[in-house]
C-alpha cells in the first residue's frame, strides 16, 4: 500500500509559477513510476507529467511542455511538479499517483493516487 499526499497548490496570478509536492508514504518509493495529473470542472482527468523509477526519463503532456518539470527526491520519498508561465487553462485539481515498476499509458491503470490539491491561477 502507498499513501501520497499533495501539497503547494494555491492561487496564483497568470504568469506566475508553484511547485507542487507529493509526500509517498512506505519504503517501496524507489519500486514506483511517478505521474502527475489534473482535472478540471467538468472535464476528464488529464496526463500532466510523469517520472520513472529511477528519475532518469521524463514525459510531459503537450499542453504543459517547457513550462513544467517534474523531478523525484528517492531519499525523500517526494515528487514535485515546478510549474511556470502559469495559464488561467492549468485551472484544476492536480492529483499525484503512483504505479508499480512502470510508467502507465492511461489514467486507469495507475495503481495509487492522492486525494489532490487545488491550482487556480487568475487571469
Amino acid at each position: 500500500q502507498v499513501q501520497l499526499v499533495e501539497s503547494g497548490g494555491g492561487l496564483v496570478q497568470a504568469g506566475g509559477s508553484l511547485r507542487l509536492a507529493c509526500a509517498a508514504s512506505g519504503r517501496t518509493f524507489r519500486s514506483y513510476a511517478m505521474g502527475w495529473f489534473r482535472q478540471a470542472p467538468g472535464k476528464e482527468r488529464e496526463f500532466v507529467a510523469a517520472i520513472t523509477r529511477s528519475g532518469i526519463s521524463t514525459y510531459d503532456a503537450n499542453s504543459v511542455s517547457g513550462r513544467c518539470t517534474i523531478s523525484r527526491d528517492n531519499a525523500k520519498n517526494t515528487v514535485y511538479l515546478q510549474m511556470n508561465s502559469l495559464k488561467p487553462e492549468d485551472t484544476a485539481v492536480y492529483y499525484c499517483a503512483a504505479n508499480y515498476l512502470i510508467v502507465a499509458r492511461s489514467v486507469d491503470e495507475w495503481d495509487y493516487w492522492g486525494q489532490g490539491t487545488q491550482v487556480t491561477v487568475s487571469s
